[in-house]
């Protein structure tokens, strides 16, 4: 506490950052699931935190649309929205071809033989919708991380989450996620030729088909 009984922010501010990641894990695992209204005092007991810091990380992730408010009646997880997959992905998509095209390409090429290995990893792991989610999102960080605008990844961070709760909708058999595999091996084929641009309009295509994916019968 600061003189006068304010709130020390330096000191609330990390513990609403790990409030805020430990509720996002729940919403992106389904122990959160769309449209469940949150219960704050059951939510703050599990937590082991106070009402307070748990409010604070509920209007932050508002803000970043992973939940909503509704007047008098607190939070809730919103319902899953087609629509809004579809928007969302091609967004994701630009938004990572612009972190590709700002990274220094000698850093891209020192990445190739570490992504080709996680390429290997995905293909091994396509029975497991889930672990083969999780390579995916190592894949995409992995590719993203010789970007060094702090603004944008920022950004991409905090747009991302929004799209896991579809991952149920998305990987939809063997076949759906050989393809996307393939797109992955073009974009790092592309970067090994040294040829970004070529490599960031596949990584934007990339996420087009998986919008386009969204809501279809596995194997379709």
């Amino acid at each position: 506490m600061q003189e006068g009984g304010r709130v020390d922010q330096t000191t609330t501010a990390p513990l609403r950052r790990d409030i805020a990641e430990q509720v996002t894990a729940r919403v992106l695992d389904g122990r959160l699931p769309a449209e469940a209204r949150i219960n704050e005092v059951r939510l703050a007991a599990e937590l082991k935190v106070s009402r307070t810091p748990l409010r604070e990380a509920l209007v932050e992730l508002t803000d970043r649309g992973l939940l909503v408010a509704e007047p008098r009646r607190g939070f809730r997880v919103p319902p899953l929205n087609l629509d809004e997959a579809r928007k969302l992905y091609p967004l994701v998509g630009e938004l990572e071809s612009l972190a590709l095209r700002w990274s220094a390409p000698q850093d891209l090429l020192g990445l190739t033989d570490p992504l080709e290995r996680q390429i290997d990893d995905m293909r091994a792991a396509l029975d497991d919708e889930r672990g083969l989610a999780e390579l995916d999102d190592r894949w995409h960080a992995m590719l993203l991380s010789a970007c060094g605008n702090a603004h944008l990844m920022r950004i991409i961070a905090q747009t991302k989450p929004l799209l896991k709760r579809y991952d149920v909708l998305y990987f939809g058999g063997p076949e759906r996620a050989r393809r996307s595999i393939e797109e992955h091996r073009d974009i790092l084929t592309a970067i090994r030729d040294g040829d970004l641009n070529r490599a960031a309009r596949l990584l934007v295509q990339n996420w087009v088909n998986g919008a386009a994916y969204l809501g279809r019968p596995a194997g379709r």
